[in-house]
């Protein structure tokens, strides 16, 4: 029982410090690019972080298995290092016992990323969708910050303020640039307005304007001396119709639920995902215990960079396998089990050649012995 709670702590403490580490760097980048959105006016920044706790559970289910294969390589590869795993090869710990040893935290890890994956990913995912949903419902105008130029997505229309009040109401400093496109959706130039002020009216119909007071505006082709010039008191500038909507479309905010029995190949092949990435942490327990052993005079990351690169070629098939079944490539039957079967032979072999060569070395010695 000491034996176990010193190896427990040692792999979890790793797997902890690993999974923390790559937590931060795959949120960081994440997060870089939706300041980026925001920044471009596609996302609300006062959105952010709740959009990056929506995806947490996303990010962990991936991470934690990763972090847990390397945990258990480091944490045992210093063990065999420091001649610790030595010792207690000589009071009878064998690699089988080792390797049972350490499934009872995996199956904890396996646990914790079984309700990541089959529940709470899929409601953060669809918690997402929401938020962007909603963000796509915004109009330009609602997504407009003074000093910013902020473009449409379609990119036909740039606009910009100089102040704005903290309702939203009223502009100041107004500049709006616009392609003019002809029904033939062919460039027919540009239109430029710049107003004094400007405010939101909202019609009984539901459609919306941007009224300006007090401006110019200048029609022409940029590189041409063909500009007009009209000035006005007052200008509406119709603001484009959101279209709102709360239909979610993305794969991994199903419910797992409703994967269940579902005939399409789309669903089926989301469901294995779900229930491979549990089996995945016993799998790759499996293939750690063996690759964490290391002679201590040939360091501690001999097999570290292999290790990684088995674990890589694991989940790659195994995304892989999930884009042929989707596609009708690959049989449902087969599916992603096919990948897992194939490094679960992998992990025994890697378990038991080990001894078989130790055992078969020890017999060329007695014989060479004997015929001495």
């Amino acid at each position: 029982m000491i034996v176990f709670r010193y190896l427990s702590r040692e792999v979890l403490l790793t797997l902890s410090a690993v999974s923390a580490v790559l937590l931060v760097i795959i949120m960081s980048g994440r997060f870089v690019k939706y300041l980026a959105q925001a920044a471009s006016g596609a996302l609300d920044p006062g959105s952010l972080f709740l959009i990056m706790g929506f995806r947490l559970p996303g990010f962990l289910q991936l991470i934690l298995p990763l972090g847990l294969f390397l945990g258990i390589l480091l944490a045992y590869g210093r063990l065999y290092l420091e001649s610790e795993m030595t010792v207690l090869s000589a009071t009878g710990m064998s690699q089988q016992r080792l390797l049972a040893m350490t499934m009872i935290p995996a199956a904890g890890i396996a646990l914790i990323v079984a309700w990541l994956s089959l529940s709470l990913a899929p409601q953060g995912a669809m918690q997402f969708q929401l938020v962007l949903n909603k963000q796509d419902a915004m109009t330009e105008f609602d997504t407009l910050e003074p000093g910013r130029f902020q473009a449409l997505s379609d990119g036909t229309r740039v606009t910009y303020t100089e102040t704005m009040t903290e309702d939203r109401a009223n502009l100041g400093g107004v500049f709006i640039s616009e392609k003019r496109l002809g029904q033939d959706k062919k460039d027919r130039g540009i239109s430029v307005l710049v107003a004094d002020s400007g405010r939101q009216e909202v019609r009984p119909d539901g459609s919306r304007y941007l009224i300006l007071e007090n401006g110019y505006r200048y029609d022409g082709s940029p590189g041409q001396a063909d500009y007009r010039a009209i000035k006005y008191d007052t200008y509406g500038v119709m603001l484009a119709r959101p279209d709102v909507s709360n239909e979610v479309t993305d794969r991994d905010a199903i419910p797992t639920a409703q994967l269940f029995g579902n005939p399409e190949l789309r669903s089926i092949a989301e469901l294995q995902w779900r229930l491979s990435l549990p089996l995945l942490v016993f799998i790759v327990t499996l293939m750690a215990v063996p690759l964490s052993r290391v002679n201590p005079r040939q360091g501690r990351f001999l097999k570290l960079l292999p290790a990684i690169l088995l674990y890589m070629a694991y989940l790659t098939l195994l995304i892989s396998a999930r884009g042929s079944l989707e596609k009708g490539k690959l049989s449902p039957v087969v599916g992603l089990w096919g990948v897992h079967a194939i490094f679960l032979v992998i992990g025994l072999g890697l378990l038991y050649w080990e001894p078989v060569r130790l055992k078969m070395k020890s017999r060329r010695g007695q014989k060479e012995l004997a015929r001495g």
